[in-house]
C-alpha cells in the first residue's frame, strides 16, 4: 500500500469529521444563543461565527449568566475546532494544488 494514498485517505475523513465538528459547532451556538439570549436567528448565527473566528465586533453580547458561561465554553472548545478546519481546509487546498503541477 503507498503510503501517501493512506496519507490522503486519512485526510480525506479527518477533513469530513471536522467540517461535521465546525458545522456542529456552529449549529449549537446559534440554538443556545437564540435561545438563551433571545437572539433572532441571523444574529445568533452572526454572534457564533464573529466569537469563534474571534472577530469580536463588540456589536452583540451575552447579557445572562448563561449565556456569559456558556460563550466562555464555546470560546475554549469552539475556537480550536474552527481553527483547525480552516487549517486543515488550507492544507488540503495546497495539496491539491501541487498536484496539479
Amino acid at each position: 500500500m503507498d503510503p501517501r494514498r493512506y496519507d490522503f485517505n486519512f485526510d480525506k475523513y479527518v477533513f469530513r469529521y471536522l467540517a461535521a465538528a465546525a458545522a456542529i459547532t456552529l449549529g449549537v451556538g446559534t440554538v443556545v444563543y437564540h435561545v438563551v439570549e433571545k437572539f433572532s436567528w441571523l444574529n445568533a448565527y452572526y454572534f457564533s461565527v464573529i466569537t469563534l473566528t474571534t472577530v469580536g465586533y463588540g456589536d452583540l453580547s451575552p447579557h445572562t449568566v448563561l449565556g456569559k458561561l456558556f460563550t466562555t465554553f464555546y470560546i475554549l472548545i469552539g475556537v480550536g475546532i474552527i481553527t483547525t478546519f480552516i487549517t486543515m481546509m488550507i492544507r488540503r487546498r495546497g495539496s491539491k494544488l501541487r498536484e496539479k503541477k
